[in-house]
């Protein structure tokens, strides 16, 4: 038998839930603390119409896949076109539990069962939500990229190519103009090494400062890969920017294989001791990178990393010739030993601001360390690294376009 009472109550939950749905304005209907912790709900600029605040960039994700991203100004279903020839002919969109992806603005659309080597031509899509009932969805205007392609990577390919940028430190300017001294060689992805920025901000500093010169200079066509440094993990907005990238394992520290090459990539976490006044004791790095360092002895004997012609590790902060603060010296008791044991052959850092080419120095690092410059003028850096089945080979060029560091190796398995 019904109860008056329930029913009454459920026909007031409802028309309170249908009430909430009509208002259409996002900040009406969510607390300021809600929306601050889901960036993706946020409509900057509503007044400025429908608009794409990137452009779409590349993130890789694994083997016959690419995932496409991009931001939205408002609310949206979203969703990517894509195919070998001009007319396309497959969509993708994000699905989660059943749900299509919708009523958000940051979007991460993955291309999957893709053939390698290949290139693809897609269009991204964004079409606004204007309304979200219960059980009427409302839709407003739809915008589009444009005709745009990639070329799936084939990591099972007999060579790789990639490109290293590290601490730009909020210089966007950085990014074209490094870009502009890879040359014409084919790059395959590029590595973004920690301390883009000196703290995290807001969404509009994402934007601004990395997204938007990464896609002016190359993401709409080649992805790339990111890791923190320890200026990502301060600031206000920190533990929102993991919403704007993408990687193979989804967190981030990560590892994949591409040709004949296996990356590690560790995040090296923060430069000063947690209990530094600084922090306010909301920090746990210690811990962090003992997990990590338990990882990364775990993948150093998977099959994938003993088949590798080449070794190469990917960290912020190097394991010496730095400043002995207690972060960089963790680093160095933590992975050293593991980076001898398993024999790695390369290990790029950045962090310091002095770049260098350091040689094996037997007894404490038995692998070259790689430290890239930055951020000022005349001591930035680009690194170029090239690998295929006998030989891997990594140039330093400094912001005039000089080398100013190389190193060669000989592959011994």
């Amino acid at each position: 038998m019904n109860n008056p009472k329930q029913s009454a109550d459920r026909r007031t939950f409802l028309k309170s839930a249908a009430s909430l749905g009509a208002t259409g304005a996002l900040g009406s209907v969510l607390p300021a603390a809600v929306l601050a912790q889901n960036p993706s709900l946020q409509s900057p600029n509503p007044a400025n119409g429908h608009v794409f605040l990137t452009e779409p960039y590349l993130q890789y994700t694994g083997p016959g896949s690419m995932t496409v991203m991009w931001v939205a100004n408002l609310p949206s279903y979203s969703w990517v076109e894509y195919g070998e020839t001009d007319a396309l002919g497959q969509k993708a969109h994000r699905v989660t539990d059943g749900l299509v992806e919708a009523y958000n603005r940051i979007n991460r659309i993955t291309l999957t069962g893709l053939k390698p080597g290949t290139t693809y031509k897609y269009r991204v899509y964004s079409k606004e939500i204007t309304d979200f009932k219960p059980y009427k969805l409302t839709y407003g205007t739809t915008i589009d990229s444009g005709l745009l392609r990639f070329t799936t990577p084939n990591e099972q390919g007999d060579s790789v190519s990639c490109l290293v940028l590290n601490d730009v430190h909020d210089r966007p300017e950085t990014i074209p103009h490094l870009l502009t001294l890879k040359g014409n060689d084919p790059v395959d992805f590029v590595f973004l090494n920690g301390d883009l920025f000196d703290f995290q901000t807001d969404e509009k500093q994402l934007i601004d400062h990395l997204l938007k010169p990464c896609s002016a200079s190359f993401a709409k066509e080649t992805p790339f890969l990111f890791v923190r440094g320890n200026h990502e993990t301060r600031g206000k907005y920190r533990s929102e920017i993991h919403q704007y990238f993408a990687n193979p394992e989804g967190r981030n520290y990560y590892s994949y294989t591409w040709g004949p090459v296996h990356f590690t990539v560790i995040d090296t976490g923060e430069d000063k001791p947690d209990a530094e006044p600084v922090y306010a004791g909301i920090v746990d790095f210690d811990a962090y990178r003992q997990e990590q360092a338990r990882w990364a002895d775990q993948v150093m004997q998977s099959p994938a990393f003993k088949k590798a012609r080449f070794r190469v590790v990917f960290m912020h902060i190097p394991t010496f010739y730095h400043n002995n603060w207690h972060g960089p010296t963790h680093c160095q008791q933590l992975f050293t030993p593991l980076f001898n044991k398993h024999k790695v052959d390369l290990c790029i850092s950045g962090h310091t601001h002095r770049y260098g080419v350091h040689e094996p120095v037997a007894g404490q690092h038995n692998y070259p360390v790689i430290i890239g410059g930055g951020p000022k003028d005349g001591n930035r850096t680009l690194m170029k690294l090239k690998a295929n089945r006998k030989e891997l080979h990594l140039s330093m060029l400094l912001d005039d376009g000089k080398e100013v560091g190389s190193y060669h190796l000989t592959a011994k398995r």
